[in-house]
């Protein structure tokens, strides 16, 4: 039986720091549309803000449904699994925001990311207020080994100017795959 917190204490901040991956899920209001859950990495694209506060570094990507959900209704989970070591299950479930580049509480929020990787592609900085924390067994969970991250997001896009990555928005990241809108 898994356990909940009253918030992010200093063992979970550890676990959490220690996994080099996470997942985040939305969905959109009502009966249809597609859920949505996507694996997140990069060092130093994560942080902790509170004891019941967190915040991930958001870059282009094929899709937006992060961003339309959130717009839409703002409800996130977030959750990290021991891919080694004992095993366990972490998420955080709450409500999420999405300070957009060109929005100036984007830059503000980057101080809490003193090891982030290239932010030429960055779109947004997800912050989350966590409403609940809970953890589970992760015994079905593989063990794996970490090698290192990818660096092919970072490269892909640092062969786009500022015109490049304003098309990229506009083409890829305007409607989620249901149609909601993502860019004001």
């Amino acid at each position: 039986m898994g356990k909940v917190y009253p918030e992010i204490d200093a063992r979970l901040r550890d676990f959490i720091q220690a996994q080099p991956m996470f997942f985040v899920a939305t969905a959109p209001s009502g009966p249809d549309g597609h859920v949505n859950l996507s694996p997140k990495g990069m060092t130093g694209t994560f942080s902790i803000l509170g004891p019941d506060r967190v915040a991930y570094l958001d870059y282009l990507g094929s899709g937006a449904e992060t961003l339309a959900h959130l717009r839409q209704n703002g409800r996130i989970t977030i959750m990290f699994c021991a891919f080694d070591g004992p095993p366990k299950v972490l998420r955080l479930h709450g409500r999420g925001d999405a300070a957009l580049v060109d929005d100036p509480r984007c830059a503000a929020l980057l101080d809490a990311f003193p090891d982030a990787p290239d932010l030429h592609a960055l779109r947004s900085v997800i912050t989350v207020e966590v409403e609940r924390v809970s953890d589970s067994c992760g015994f079905a969970v593989p063990l794996m080994r970490y090698q290192g991250d990818r660096d092919l997001l970072i490269q892909a896009h640092s062969r786009r100017g500022p015109t490049e990555l304003f098309e990229y928005r506009a083409s890829r990241n305007s409607t989620s795959i249901d149609g909601l809108p993502v860019l004001s």
